[in-house]
């Protein structure tokens, strides 16, 4: 009789553990399946940026181990725009960016691993649009100065000599005709006067 009934409360015992032990697995089950995920990012995924931002911050759902973090920025013609390894502070990884990048499309990838030995990775991508410069007014211009006036064009008009001289050399000429004239005329009326007196003489 007793030992029956010792066999019995083992039959019940074992009986108890199975579903007990199933219903633990159970219970723990999402905890361990549980996994860290990328919660926020600076950029976000798929904003446009008028600037290149100084650094990118990617913030997960559990704290990660600066030995295993990485993190890449690669700029719109595949170079790295990064500059040195993540910062990791608690569920953060920070990295610093290189000044004087181009416009366009810039990739963001990851891979850290969390506390409990979690790997997690991904990318995604951001743009940064080229910002058109304002062009500047033409400054005035300055009033032309009027041209200087020249040594030749500030000295008096020449007086038409050419036109004095030809006129005084007309008037010369016509005084020469005119005196040579006269003198021809009074040597004619001499003549006449010393024919007239030899004829008066001859007839005497």
């Amino acid at each position: 009789m007793y030992s029956f009934s010792r066999r019995a409360a083992r039959a019940a015992t074992r009986t108890l553990v199975v579903p007990l032990s199933g219903l633990l697995l159970w219970a723990g089950a999402p905890a361990a399946s549980a996994h860290t995920d990328l919660t926020s990012s600076t950029p976000a995924d798929g904003a446009t940026l008028d600037a290149l931002p100084p650094g990118i911050r990617l913030t997960f759902s559990d704290e990660m181990s600066q030995e295993y973090a990485k993190v890449a920025l690669t700029a719109p013609d595949g170079s790295p725009a990064g500059t040195g390894d993540p910062l990791v502070d608690g569920k953060s990884a920070s990295l610093v960016v290189k000044p004087g990048l181009p416009s366009g499309k810039y990739t963001v990838g990851y891979r850290v691993v969390s506390a409990d030995g979690h790997p997690v990775s991904g990318s995604y991508s951001f743009t940064v649009q080229a910002v058109a410069t304002a062009t500047p007014d033409p400054a005035p211009s300055a009033p032309s100065a009027p041209p200087a006036a020249s040594g030749d064009s500030m000295a008096a008009s020449p007086s038409p000599t050419v036109s004095g001289t030809a006129s005084s050399s007309a008037g010369g000429v016509s005084t020469t005709v005119i005196a040579g004239g006269l003198i021809v005329a009074g040597a004619g009326a001499g003549a006449a006067v010393f024919i007239v007196r030899r004829r008066a003489q001859r007839v005497g």
